[in-house]
């Protein structure tokens, strides 16, 4: 692309600050032929430590999780 070392992280560094920002206001990033970022609230639950067996409430919190687009899970199908 023609681009220095150091323009390269710093537009790397733009864009995932921008996705970050975008997370942060509860709102999803889909990166075309790559996946989507997705942000899921979960409930409050009740977990159980499994050493000792006692029952610990998990309070209810957000997560980010990641779904890879169909054309990203076929190049890695075809690499393997």
């Amino acid at each position: 692309m023609g681009l220095s070392r150091a323009e390269s992280l710093d537009l790397v560094e733009a864009i995932l600050n921008k996705m970050g920002e975008a997370l942060e206001g509860g709102e999803n990033v889909k990166i075309s032929g790559f996946g989507s970022f997705i942000l899921r609230d979960k409930r409050e639950r009740v977990g159980r430590n499994p050493k000792t067996g006692v029952e610990v409430p998990i309070t209810p919190r957000r997560v980010m999780t990641f779904r890879a687009s169909q054309l990203l899970k076929d190049r890695i199908a075809k690499a393997s």
